[in-house]
């Protein structure tokens, strides 16, 4: 149930005078059941790219397959591939327009065809799989809060059972104890249903923690592909390009200038700090 995108660009404005590459000859394979962290500095074509798995855009030159079907040839099944490879926007403002939350997250599923209880069932199962409560399920999805809107758009892929869910900046502008919340879920789910998870971050910290796979992008094109632990170790090329790895990364190349024999690819706090204790004891 893989994802392939062969050769990609995506030209905005091709032939006028504000005409821009947003993607240049991507190559990418996404496999089943990863947990995928994609990241660059604004610009960098993370947006662009992700909309291009669901065939929201299309490429200027390239193919995207999904499960070895090219999603752009004539007959194939738009409406079913957006069931099967959900994207939340980052502004889930965006994706909610219903008189209630109960009824925008049964409308996805509603529109696959399914009967009533079916809808119905879906829907309650994946707002509680965001952990939304019954209390707030009859009223309007406009009156929750930042947070509570995001589990409310997250829910509403969820009902349609999703084999990819891509989560664009799901956690901006949230405080801390918000932001922890929707990614434990989420990572939770993940680990439940096996389903793919596409990440866009600009906090290292939550993709250091959270993700096996990172996708750098930088200019249009990928720069890093890899492990947390590898792509971290080239902070000082991420630097360059306006990023950086997570703080303790930093910490701990300081402490082992120091002397101190710790682990410089340690990427977590909790990794850390046994790394930091162990050292110690030494």
């Amino acid at each position: 149930m893989s994802i392939i995108l062969d050769h990609v660009s995506h030209i905005y404005e091709e032939g006028m005078a504000m005409e821009h590459a947003a993607l240049k000859d991507i190559n990418l394979v996404i496999p089943d059941g990863q947990f995928i962290g994609l990241i660059g500095h604004t610009g960098s074509g993370k947006s662009t790219l992700v909309q291009h798995l669901n065939g929201l855009l299309a490429p200027t030159s390239g193919n995207v397959y999904y499960n070895g079907a090219d999603i752009h040839e004539k007959d194939f099944d738009k409406k079913q591939l957006r069931s099967k490879v959900g994207l939340v926007f980052q502004y889930p403002e965006h994706q909610l327009f219903e008189i209630d939350v109960f009824s925008d997250v049964c409308f996805g599923p509603k529109n696959l065809g399914l009967d009533k209880k079916e809808v119905e069932l879906r829907a309650y199962a994946a707002l509680k799989q965001v952990g939304i409560e019954d209390e707030y399920f009859y009223q309007s999805p406009f009156d929750l809060s930042g947070g509570q809107k995001r589990r409310v758009a997250i829910a509403g892929v969820l009902a349609m059972k999703p084999e990819v869910l891509i989560l664009d900046e799901p956690t901006a502008g949230l405080d801390p104890k918000g932001r922890d919340e929707i990614l434990d879920q989420i990572a939770r789910l993940r680990k439940e249903t096996g389903i793919t998870v596409i990440l866009v971050s600009h906090s290292m910290e939550d993709v250091a923690k959270y993700v096996d796979r990172i996708i750098v992008m930088n200019q249009g094109q990928i720069m890093f592909d890899d492990a947390p632990k590898v792509v971290f170790r080239h902070y000082k090329e991420l630097e360059a390009v306006g990023l950086a790895a997570p703080q303790v990364t930093y910490i701990m190349q300081a402490l082992k200038e120091k002397g101190l024999e710790v682990d410089t690819d340690i990427t977590t706090i909790e990794e850390a700090k046994t790394a930091i204790l162990k050292a110690l004891r030494r």
